[in-house]
């Protein structure tokens, strides 16, 4: 049989049977704050991101791992596997697919890069189903092919936690980010083909959580889909709240919450909240 190392980035959110997988491997991002640098998950968690944002001097900065970084794990893994599948946070939001892609060109075992499009637990569903795939019996291009499949068929919704972080990223103009905090106008963010896009503008909080789950009831009808993840920056408690009111509306629903991480934390602010489902995901 042939043998399978899984790779992914510190980005996805590993729930406790990735975390104890013999075969998946994970690589961490970078965060640099005040000229100190923090492999995300590893020494810094989002937590600890959140207290050290409030007196930085300089914005927070974030980077890819290296190409040398993932060509040294794909060589140390080609010691012992035939095969290296990597599942990594989209392409259109981090340069990590590109550094895996070069790296898979210097090293002498088969390495499959997969795009996810998408962030967090999302990431960590594909690597389950396509985990799945394999041990059923599928080939690589046939597994590839099939979360393609379900990949594409995923819906993102995000309510950010802060402008000021989009405005001081550079992902936010300063007349935006100053309508957006006079006016209490939350932008929900989608992601469409692994980037971000405005979807809709919202007058507060409340009206944006509803506008969100209603985007969630009109894919259920279609779909009835199996499980979705909330994803949020800090604050569960008001992860929790929205989880039970999903559980009463959709009691056949797998429900799954996830904080954002310290990388994706640095963008998006600790109040950020967001759902996320795939509608092919059988």
């Amino acid at each position: 049989m042939v043998k399978t190392a899984w790779v992914t980035d510190s980005t996805a959110y590993l729930d406790e049977e990735l975390k104890n997988h013999q075969h998946l491997y994970t690589i961490p991002l970078t965060v640099l704050l005040d000229g100190d640098e923090y492999s995300d998950g590893i020494d810094l968690t989002s937590t600890e991101l959140f207290s050290r944002l409030k007196n930085l001097k300089n914005p927070p900065l974030t980077s890819q791992p290296s190409v040398g970084s993932f060509q040294s794990l794909y060589e140390q893994l080609a010691k012992q596997y035939d095969q290296i599948v990597t599942v990594l946070i989209s392409g259109k939001l981090s340069g990590t697919v590109s550094s895996s892609r070069q790296a898979a060109s210097l090293v002498d075992i088969p390495v499959m890069t997969f795009d996810s499009h998408i962030l967090t637990y999302p990431m960590s569903a594909l690597i389950k189903k396509g985990m799945e795939l394999i041990k059923d019996g599928h080939s690589l291009e046939s597994m590839i092919g099939q979360l393609e499949q379900i990949r594409d068929t995923g819906e993102t919704y995000v309510l950010v936690g802060s402008l000021e972080q989009l405005h001081r990223g550079g992902r936010m103009t300063g007349l935006q980010f100053f309508l957006g905090s006079m006016l209490n106008v939350k932008p929900i963010i989608s992601i469409d083909d692994g980037a971000l896009n405005v979807k809709e503008k919202v007058r507060g909080e409340k009206k944006a959580k509803e506008k969100m789950l209603d985007y969630f009831k009109t894919s259920y009808k279609q779909n009835q889909i199996k499980e979705v993840y909330i994803l949020y920056g800090l604050h569960e408690e008001q992860t929790k709240q929205w989880q039970s009111e999903l559980r009463e509306q959709f009691p056949n629903v797998k429900i799954i919450s996830c904080p954002l991480g310290a990388v994706i934390g640095v963008h998006a602010g600790e109040n950020t909240l967001g759902i996320s489902w795939f509608n092919d995901l059988k």
